[in-house]
């Protein structure tokens, strides 16, 4: 039930808007969606369950936008701007994303669980079930993903640096979600300044 599912989060991440997750109610998210009480609880077997799907989801929604800055057009330099610029945007527009790039969990969202072994028959919440990587891994798994897509194009003499470089660009796009710039500054091109200088491009 793949659209019922989306349906579902959806009407979580709405009624997250509105309260702090412990106010959510597994009734109200139902009735938004528009399904039964118990199609939620097929879907994710616990309020715990839809937790863990819409922190899944969102994690992958900011990893796809990754994956789309860096095949944006132009040399290693603007893509990792591109990238800069994603991680800024993501953060300051989504509480759920900004809480798991920073780590910083308010009380009013729902918490990061410690993964567990899943028997749910629903593929996407075994996933789910597996958790969410900490700010650490999520950074590693975006310079990763920055290596693979670079790697070959840009100057630096070795992967080592060229890891290097990709994760400065996301710990400083990160610097100016936990400290925003001041008015008129431009964060992605102070990013793509460090960074043209540090590869040589």
């Amino acid at each position: 039930m793949p659209a019922a599912r989306e349906s579902l989060l959806d009407a979580a991440k709405t009624a997250l808007a509105r309260r702090p997750w412990p106010g959510v109610r597994m009734v109200d998210v139902a009735a938004t969606a528009g399904v039964s009480r118990q199609t939620l609880y097929n879907e994710f077997g616990s309020k715990d369950g839809l937790a863990r799907a819409l922190l899944r989801r969102e994690t992958d929604a900011y990893l796809h936008g990754v994956e789309r800055a860096l095949a944006v057009e132009g040399g290693p330099v603007d893509r990792l701007a591109a990238v800069s610029a994603w991680t800024i945007a993501a953060a300051r527009g989504n509480e759920l994303a900004r809480a798991m790039l920073t780590g910083c969990w308010s009380e009013r969202l729902p918490a990061p669980s410690r993964p567990r072994a899943s028997a749910s028959p629903v593929p996407a919440q075994r996933r789910a079930d597996a958790g969410v990587p900490s700010p650490a891994e999520l950074l590693a798994l975006v310079r990763d993903k920055a290596v693979n897509a670079l790697n070959g194009r840009a100057r630096p003499k070795d992967t080592e640096e060229l890891a290097m470089a990709c994760e400065s660009a996301v710990r400083m796009a990160l610097s100016y979600v936990v400290a925003p710039s001041p008015a008129g500054e431009d964060p992605v091109e102070l990013v793509r300044g460090v960074i043209g200088r540090w590869t040589g491009a």
